[in-house]
This record gives C-alpha cells, sequence and structure tokens, in this order.
C-alpha cells in the first residue's frame, strides 16, 4: 500500500505582539490613559517602545521653546530605538494620544531578542527601514508640498490608506491645533482645508473622523496653497 504523503504546514507569518508578550526578562507591558506621558525629551535613552494598541505621538521642543510633532505612530509600531544606535538621551517626547497598551523592552533586552530570534530582527529591520522611507517623504512633502496637500496626505495616512489592512477612522480627539504643528501650518488654515474637505466629501464626521480615498485627488493634483 502506498505511503502517505503528509504537506507540511506553512510557516505563520511572525506575531511581533505574541512574541514580544512572552519575551523573556527586561519587558513590561503598561497601560496609558490619552495625553499620558510615556516618556519625555532628555530622559535617558535605555529603551525601545512597542504599541499593541492605541496612538502615540513623538513632539520636538526647541532651544526656543518651539514645538512640533515629529511623527504619529499607531498598532504595531516602535519607538525609542535611537537607544539602539547609541543614544543616550530622549530627543522627543512620547505622549499617548488614546488609551495604549505599550510594550517596554530594555536595551539589553531588545539587543538579545535582535540576536536570538532571526524573525524579529527581520521585522524589526523592516519596520526602521519602512520608517526611514516615510521620513524622506515627509521631507519632500514639507518642501515641496502646498499645507492643504501636506493636510491630505497626513489624513490619509492617519486612516491607514495604502496599507493592507482596511482604512479606520482617525482618532476622534486629533485636535486641528495637532494637525497644524504636523504639516507646519496655521490652526486657521488646517481649519479653511478641513471644512473645504468636508463640503467637497473628502472627508466626514461620524463617531469620528472618518476619510474619504476621494482625498487622493488632493494628493495627485495641484490644488492650492
Amino acid at each position: 500500500m502506498p505511503r502517505m504523503r503528509t504537506e507540511e504546514k506553512p510557516k505563520s507569518p511572525f506575531n511581533p505582539k505574541t512574541f514580544l508578550s512572552k519575551a523573556d526578562g527586561g519587558k513590561t507591558i503598561t497601560e496609558y490613559k490619552g495625553r499620558q506621558i510615556v516618556f519625555s525629551q532628555s530622559d535617558p535613552a535605555d529603551s525601545i517602545f512597542y504599541i499593541q494598541k492605541g496612538k502615540i505621538k513623538l513632539t520636538v521642543v526647541s532651544t526656543q521653546g518651539k514645538e512640533a510633532v515629529v511623527a504619529i505612530l499607531g498598532d504595531g509600531g516602535f519607538f525609542g530605538e535611537g537607544c539602539l544606535a547609541g543614544q543616550q538621551v530622549r530627543m522627543a517626547t512620547a505622549i499617548a494620544m488614546s488609551e495604549c497598551t505599550i510594550v517596554r523592552l530594555d536595551k539589553t533586552a531588545a539587543i538579545r531578542a535582535l540576536h536570538d530570534e532571526p524573525a524579529f530582527s527581520e521585522f524589526f529591520l523592516s519596520y526602521v527601514l519602512s520608517r526611514n522611507i516615510r521620513i524622506e517623504e515627509d521631507l519632500v512633502d514639507q518642501l515641496f508640498n502646498s499645507s492643504e496637500k501636506r493636510l491630505a496626505r497626513v489624513l490619509l495616512l492617519l486612516a491607514n490608506y495604502g496599507k493592507e489592512s482596511k482604512p479606520e477612522p482617525v482618532i476622534a480627539k486629533i485636535s486641528q491645533e495637532t494637525l497644524a504643528e504636523i504639516i507646519g501650518t496655521t490652526r486657521s488654515r488646517v481649519s479653511f482645508f478641513m471644512n473645504r474637505f468636508r463640503k467637497l466629501s473628502f472627508i466626514h464626521y461620524n463617531g469620528g473622523l472618518h476619510v474619504n480615498s476621494s482625498l487622493l485627488n488632493v494628493v495627485l493634483h495641484d490644488s492650492g496653497h
């Protein structure tokens, strides 16, 4: 009788949330409320963080006291990774924008995980490279695009357009001041553009701010300053 051949099960994709929740030693999982600070600019840089749930805002204050939002990160995002490249103090302040579940992995534990777990190392490297590309795109956006285009792009990014997951509502309580800080303009200009987007049905409000794919028209075409 011929021997039955068993098919090999395909390897399941690497799940960082599962891996980090089980990582041994040097790890803590903390719940944060909206507006709660995870770490502040100039704090010692001694750990990395992984967002299991929620959104984090990274802000920087200049020596002249001017504040700017440099990033908004959501589920699956890492931050504080500069310590792995020799950063001694935090270059930004990390603030929870909503209720968050954050995994903190101290520097030694993070290095050990990257060394011992190739799948985690590959995932982390892919994330860092993608983030680097995003930073370059942000710089080009700031240099060459109008305030209206920059706002449209930020809203699309916050709603996860272009990712495999389905578009989601933008944070219900994200303020126009925060959006103005991200794109480098005034709150009044943001208010003007948001009203325009709403009238053109690019966005709508229903228990939060929802972004329609038609907003891509603003990014793809020259539509104002």
